[in-house]
């Protein structure tokens, strides 16, 4: 099988993009909404927290275990 084929059949199974709703981010002026950058802005935020959290806690239960074993 040939390379050209190979790299044909990949790009044929990769799922289409999705585009983002216009109105949603573009009025009808032209301009971009300030407050659905803010929003996109605070849910990316909430992303990082949720990630760091999630790093911390697992994290603390190595060590909380490491230590029970260490223990006995």
């Amino acid at each position: 099988m040939s390379t050209e084929k190979i790299i044909k059949r990949e790009i044929n199974d990769l799922p289409p993009l999705e585009s983002p709703e216009k109105s949603e981010e573009v009025s009808s002026s032209g301009r971009v909404d300030i407050n659905v950058l803010l929003n996109r802005a605070r849910k990316e935020k909430e992303k990082e927290n949720l990630t760091n959290l999630v790093f911390v806690g697992l994290t603390s239960c190595l060590i909380i275990v490491a230590g029970i074993i260490l223990s006995f």
